[in-house]
């Protein structure tokens, strides 16, 4: 698979998301299961694996830290801190970006990750009782001791973003991005391109409804998160059927997939553009590395851009109390 620079950071042009296997989707398989996915998508050329303390909480770290073991120093590991789980219980407290406590918490991931340095620190949430000075400069500290190489910003403004690079560049901004969720594009994306900070898009097939393989028939388990997401409600995804279809057409024209598009249609935006979708299935990370291969033109691109553009999305991205993190 070819590479990309995530600022001076070179990673996989597609990564592999590993919070799917934190239950976020329902009961999670076994970890022997789950390390032989991670471990295919790194034999199928996948080098950025991404993770975070709250997925879980903790465990995720653990079982991404066992599978990568054998290859850690041929690929590149990102992990997140900003929430205040309580290290006990797992008892997620709300926000905390304290520079004692991102101290904290990056020892405890590097322990549970069982690594000497994190590649790639995000702050998962922007606290807003916390400068977002002082939580990059917490993190410079710790990158000058050589805990942490890369810093790192989720879901964050882009005036937010500025203001952390001023004390400690900004590798990657990580926020949900794919052709349903367009929010980065006005401001975010422009930035990344001032600033030669990469863009790294979470959720970029949709939690699966871009793939064309969740309709409204589609029952989720009540652990799973999408029941109570506003996008994944049955009317819903009757009246975003539009946009799958249109994805569709596209991937019957080029011999593809619908993911495989809605990959490639990432790829082709930018080139410091790396999506890091998650799947729990072999199968489904031989069929989005594959999106690697599929060349969108930039008249292809250019067309699905307008004309995915021109769909509206029916329902919020995610439901309030989770939004309410986003872009501060």
């Amino acid at each position: 698979m070819k590479t990309r620079l995530l600022g001076s950071l070179e990673v996989s042009e597609i990564g592999f998301g590993t919070m799917s296997f934190a239950s976020t989707y329902g009961a999670s398989p076994n970890d022997d299961e789950a390390i032989g996915v991670i471990r295919s998508a790194f034999d199928h050329g996948v080098t950025f694996f991404d993770t975070a303390e709250v997925y879980g909480p903790f465990t995720n770290e653990v079982l991404v830290g066992k599978a990568l073991a054998p290859i850690r120093d041929e690929v590149v590991i990102a992990t997140k801190f900003g929430f205040d789980v309580d290290f006990e219980t797992g008892e997620r407290r709300g926000l905390n970006s304290r520079p004692d406590h991102i101290r904290l918490v990056v020892e405890k991931s590097l322990q549970r990750l069982d690594v000497d340095v994190i590649d790639l620190l995000y702050q998962h949430r922007v606290d807003p009782n916390v400068p977002i000075e002082d939580v990059a400069g917490a993190v410079k500290d710790l990158i000058a001791e050589g805990k942490v190489k890369h810093f790192g910003l989720s879901e964050a403004a882009a005036s937010t973003v500025r203001r952390a690079h001023g004390v400690q560049p900004v590798t990657a901004i990580q926020s949900e991005y794919s052709l349903w969720t367009r929010e980065p594009e006005p401001e975010i994306l422009p930035l990344c391109e001032e600033l030669g900070i990469g863009f790294v898009p979470w959720s970029p097939l949709g939690a699966g409804f871009l793939t064309g393989k969740v309709d409204p028939a589609t029952d989720f388990d009540a652990s799973d998160f999408r029941a109570g997401s506003p996008r994944f409600q049955k009317d819903a995804m009757a009246a975003n059927k539009a946009l799958v279809d249109l994805i569709q057409e596209f991937a019957a024209a080029k011999g593809a997939t619908a993911a495989q598009v809605a990959l490639a249609w990432l790829l082709g935006r930018k080139p410091w553009i790396v999506p890091i979708p998650g799947t729990r299935r072999l199968e489904r990370v031989v069929e989005n590395v594959g999106a690697s291969a599929l060349a969108l033109s930039p008249e292809e691109v250019a067309e699905l851009d307008k004309r995915s553009a021109a769909i509206e999305v029916k329902g919020a991205r995610l439901p309030e109390s989770v939004l309410q993190f986003s872009y501060k």
